[in-house]
């Protein structure tokens, strides 16, 4: 059982952190759920379209939607399976790789803009020991 104070902190850390994740969201130009089909496609590499639905917990119908949408915008493409002629992978191609890069560098140059703006250089310091603490606790 935490204790109160670890309650505490662990309350505020979500609240705040939910918080600046909405509000660096809202740079986005790509809408969010194409921007998060785009990411699972880079990080874990070519998947099905249900593999994808089953990631984003939509349906496979929401998901067909969404690829479908990227696929014409020539974010994304398809291909035949390997090994199961039934199916198709659903892979970045690379205007969907530099659309990706462009959405994480809006959002990561307004967090940096905000970052030297708001805080002093010894908030900036213990920020940067922050984001450690809460890369550690992510990994647990």
């Amino acid at each position: 059982m935490p204790t109160p104070e670890s309650a505490a902190v662990a309350a505020e850390l979500r609240t705040a952190m939910g918080k600046l994740t909405r509000r660096v969201k809202h740079e986005d130009r790509i809408p969010l759920g194409q921007v998060a089909v785009l990411g699972v496609l880079d990080r874990d590499g070519a998947m099905t379209t249900s593999d994808l639905a089953t990631d984003q917990r939509v349906r496979p119908q929401s998901m067909a939607r969404a690829v479908g949408l990227l696929m014409e915008q020539g974010l994304i493409t398809r291909r035949p399976h390997p090994t199961d002629g039934r199916k198709h992978l659903v892979e970045l191609t690379g205007a969907g790789r530099a659309a990706l890069e462009t959405e994480r560098g809006r959002r990561a140059g307004w967090l940096a803009q905000a970052i030297e703006a708001e805080l002093t250089g010894e908030e900036r310091e213990l920020l940067a020991r922050g984001a450690a603490l809460m890369e550690r606790l992510a990994a647990r």
